[in-house]
């Protein structure tokens, strides 16, 4: 009996109860939005997803596919920042000034004139050839940002911060002396997929531009994950995070691989940004959104994870559209701000991301 009262003094221990009320809390507020979107949801611009499933799932594919646009720009952000350690602040200029490049060469390849360029004139070619072209030129502009000014001071990161930081407004003010004035422009998806699809498993039609970038996230993710984890180049990458003095003592080119590394990551930011400016535009500010966006998803799934990076970016789409479209919408505009709890939350209960490791 003395046994059983001590086992519940300890379960009531008054600190004990404190540690775990914010779990309970986040608990029970997860479980009230679960009930609020499918049984409940008054004032909202579609009602409860019990009365409108097919505006449910509408909403979870937007989700999905706003989670592949974010993993995309962010995954070159997670190879640089969340696996080498190297603080590049400068990622959404590049994002920025690929996106502009990318226009400007669909714009000559389907002779536009800065003229806005319907999808039913635009061919694949016309597409992949300008996201090729700004992949490359933004690989090339990171790997000259690499080798100049962040190849010697590695583990140095508030230099690395205030170096990239120059860099970025360098670029964004070059952007608007030389590409528009910075002013919005969008690229053109090629015409044959510029339509909607009927999805019977769901009873809904949907964008199949948008099932198109979900693919393509999906894509990258998976070449990520096979070039870090299955190739040689891979493994000599993550000896290197991991223990650069001893790598290098066997004879590996760390300088080298990590080079590689800051082009692919670049690169990604130019492809990130063609694939969103296809759907919407690029303009001046948005290098700011990008760079926050991406720094979200690579803190809440954890540095140094692909992993990681795909459960941030999926976490944060899905959670910004559901509180878009579930929300009353007298306070629609507080969607982000969830995002921004969740990073709180993810923070709070697992300080390294969720795919993490412990410091």
């Amino acid at each position: 009996m003395s046994d059983y009262a001590a086992t519940v003094r300890a379960q009531l221990d008054p600190t004990r109860i404190l540690r775990l009320l914010p779990l309970g809390i986040t608990l029970a507020a997860s479980a009230f939005a679960l009930v609020w979107v499918l049984f409940w949801a008054p004032h909202t611009n579609f009602g409860p997803a019990i009365d409108h499933p097919d505006q449910f799932f509408i909403t979870l594919l937007n989700g999905i596919y706003f989670a592949a646009e974010l993993f995309i720009v962010a995954s070159g952000f997670a190879l640089i920042f969340g696996l080498m350690r190297v603080v590049n602040m400068a990622h959404g200029s590049f994002y920025l000034l690929g996106g502009f490049i990318a226009y400007d060469m669909q714009q000559h390849m389907a002779r536009g004139g800065d003229f806005f360029i319907p999808s039913s004139s635009i061919n694949a070619w016309e597409w992949i050839v300008p996201a090729l072209v700004a992949s490359i030129c933004i690989g090339a502009l990171g790997l000259v940002v690499q080798q100049v000014f962040l190849r010697w001071n590695l583990g140095q990161d508030l230099r690395q911060a205030l170096i990239t930081i120059a860099i970025s407004v360098i670029i964004a003010d070059q952007v608007i002396t030389h590409f528009h004035q910075g002013l919005a422009r969008g690229l053109s998806w090629p015409g044959f997929i510029d339509r909607f699809v009927n999805l019977h498993a769901f009873g809904i039609q949907y964008s199949l531009i948008k099932l198109v970038v979900t693919a393509l996230g999906v894509g990258v993710g998976v070449l990520l994950w096979l070039w870090i984890y299955r190739t040689r180049t891979g493994m000599i990458i993550r000896a290197g995070v991991d223990d650069r003095q001893m790598a290098s003592a066997l004879g590996v080119n760390i300088q080298k691989t990590f080079a590689i590394v800051f082009f692919v990551g670049s690169a990604l930011a130019a492809f990130g940004a063609t694939v969103v400016a296809s759907q919407g535009n690029v303009a001046t500010g948005q290098d700011g959104a990008w760079l926050l966006n991406a720094l979200v998803v690579v803190v809440v799934g954890g540095m140094g994870s692909i992993f990681g990076a795909v459960a941030g970016a999926l976490l944060y789409g899905l959670v910004f559209q559901f509180a878009a479209s579930y929300l009353p919408t007298s306070a629609t505009e507080y969607a982000v701000v969830f995002t921004f709890i969740l990073l709180a939350l993810v923070l709070g209960f697992r300080p390294q991301g969720l795919f993490g490791k412990p410091g």
